[in-house]
């Protein structure tokens, strides 16, 4: 397998709640880095899953929790309160990314402290009650790349993200609870550079301002609906 495998979505009944979550199963040859809880950091991984959490999840064991969840072995785990089945993908010169975007808690990253979080737009419901939710990132590419380009692609990731969530008239760099997953192939040559202007790293701006900008947009119909 040299791409991202297609995920499976499966359902679970917790806290009450119908809570999907989606598995991308890798398998052996791939390395990640990663912000989850669940397999964060740098290392060898085989799995991922992004996994649906009730809004206000309180939880003190969310690795156990995540890692239950998985098929076993080293994977990494993600959670949002967004609904996991509307995915968005995108790809770009064999670059995929998938993200889950959620956006009841839109958030700048930097604001002076004790200053609230600006709010939805009034067009997408900021008189009712906000909606918790994240940003989940997965990108794949099949070539090796470094420690310092899988930071840089992590950079990247979040730059793209931002440029979308901005383009899609969200006044915000995120929320407080995004996560990003990279997967990279463990043999090859590594790609020293993962910026936005490197070879595989504009690749992966691409992929992932398209998937975020697509996603965005989603879920600005689906509250608007709900």
């Amino acid at each position: 397998m040299t791409g991202l495998p297609p995920p499976s979505l499966t359902y679970r009944m917790e806290d009450g709640l119908r809570l999907g979550v989606l598995l991308w199963r890798f398998g052996p040859g791939w390395r990640m880095i990663s912000s989850a809880m669940l397999g964060g950091g740098i290392g060898h991984r085989e799995w991922v899953l992004n996994a649906q959490v009730a809004a206000g999840y309180s939880r003190m064991d969310p690795v156990e929790h995540m890692d239950a969840l998985g098929p076993g072995g080293p994977g990494v785990g993600m959670m949002t309160a967004a609904l996991v089945e509307r995915y968005a993908a995108a790809a770009d010169g064999g670059a995929e990314a998938v993200a889950t975007v959620g956006l009841g808690v839109p958030t700048w990253a930097a604001t002076p402290e004790g200053v609230p979080d600006p709010g939805l737009p009034a067009e997408v419901g900021a008189a009712r009650a906000p909606r918790p939710g994240t940003v989940n990132i997965l990108v794949a590419v099949p070539v090796a790349f470094s420690d310092a380009a899988l930071v840089n692609a992590v950079m990247t990731v979040t730059e793209a993200k931002t440029q979308a969530l901005l383009e899609a008239g969200f006044p915000c760099t995120g929320t407080a609870s995004d996560a990003v997953c990279v997967a990279v192939r463990e043999e090859g040559q590594a790609e020293a550079f993962g910026g936005p202007r490197s070879v595989w790293g504009a690749r992966i701006a691409r992929a992932v301002h398209q998937a975020v900008l697509d996603g965005a947009r989603d879920w600005r119909t689906w509250r608007a609906r709900t």
